[in-house]
């Protein structure tokens, strides 16, 4: 299987991500892989990339090859524009190899946006699907849990967020193993009666579908094990992913802050320090490394900005994960049986459906 990596991008590339793809062929069999059956195709400026190999260390050198690209997309860059104009680029090389078949899945820690645009116009969507949504994973109380979309889309309409509740099905069963997720779709309150015109609508949909709907969610509902599939447009998506990363890091900071206070903290710390640990590798978002961007017709992955070496291994991780479950060709079935929406139900004003 082969896995290509945008090796140009992230806040820490070139340095993070080829040492990523350097654990990730050490680790193969960690991944569920041998060393012989995965190969990382590191794309970028060839010099670049080649400098850090060489300071990488022992790895299978025939698990590691290079496709040259000689322009970059910064973060900075409009993604559609960026996309057109800068064809050579790594993220739009990767989105071009996935589309040839040349290789399984793509991964990029790049400009999420451009990652998203390319893989659109590369790869183009799947039949029946109206648009790509990033499906993440949220550390939960159980295990993880999964929210979509998580940042794709800002302005949805009811059928968006149907496909999306599908895309979140698929990513639950493939990923997570889960026999029958409970979707859920958030809002400001569990009963039907709360929320807006876009959360009354989509009720009416989803109540429609062979899902395991479960109605309205609270934010809280991510976390606490009430709910494994979470849907949102984008925008609330995006912030609530943002804000569950940052009151993990507040509360492991402010709990290593007060062990350290004073000696008797700091002996009990030191006691408890085992199962500090367990819950720092349970809150880290890189153990888990990379989001599948669904619809698109193509396995493409969009990794956070921030991500280090053990993101990216672990992004190739979810990668062999999701070609080994033909998660696409699930998801084309989901779409194509229950995901074809005309135009919305007409609603009342208390959101039941007429």
């Amino acid at each position: 299987m082969k896995i290509a990596l945008d090796a140009m991008g992230g806040d820490h590339a070139p340095r993070e991500t080829v040492q990523g793809a350097v654990l990730a062929v050490q680790d193969a069999e960690i991944l569920g892989m041998s060393n012989h059956d995965l190969e990382m195709v590191l794309v970028g400026k060839r010099e670049v990339i080649e400098k850090e190999l060489a300071s990488a260390g022992n790895y299978p050198k025939k698990s590691i090859s290079i496709v040259d690209a000689r322009e970059v997309v910064e973060m900075s860059d409009h993604p559609a524009h960026a996309c057109k104009q800068k064809r050579d680029s790594s993220i739009v090389r990767c989105a071009g190899l996935v589309k040839t078949g040349e290789v399984a899945a793509t991964i990029s820690a790049g400009n999420s946006g451009a990652a998203m645009a390319a893989a659109l116009m590369m790869c183009g969507r799947i039949d029946g699907v109206l648009r790509p949504a990033i499906v993440t994973l949220v550390p939960s109380i159980n295990g993880f849990s999964v929210l979509v979309d998580a940042g794709a889309n800002v302005d949805c309409k009811a059928k968006h967020l149907l496909q999306f509740a599908l895309m979140g099905d698929v990513l639950a069963r493939a990923v997570l193993n889960f026999k029958s997720p409970r979707v859920g779709l958030l809002s400001i309150g569990e009963e039907e009666t709360k929320g807006n015109e876009l959360v009354f609508e989509t009720q009416a949909l989803l109540k429609k579908v062979p899902l395991n709907y479960i109605g309205n969610t609270e934010g809280r509902d991510i976390v606490n094990g009430n709910c494994d599939v979470t849907v949102c447009d984008g925008f609330v998506g995006n912030v609530a992913l943002k804000s569950i990363e940052g009151v993990g890091e507040m509360v492991f900071n402010g709990l290593t802050k007060e062990i350290k206070s004073n000696l008797i903290t700091l002996i009990g710390g030191l006691i408890a320090r085992p199962a500090f640990k367990r819950f720092k590798k349970h809150v880290d978002w890189r153990e888990f490394g990379g989001a599948p961007l669904l619809g698109i017709d193509g396995l493409n992955l969009i990794s956070h900005g921030k991500s280090d070496a053990f993101a990216i291994k672990n992004a190739v991780r979810m990668a062999v994960r999701c070609v080994n479950h033909d998660m696409n060709a699930v998801l084309k079935k989901q779409i194509n049986d229950y995901g074809q929406v005309a135009d919305k139900p007409e609603t009342n004003k208390s959101g039941e459906s007429k």
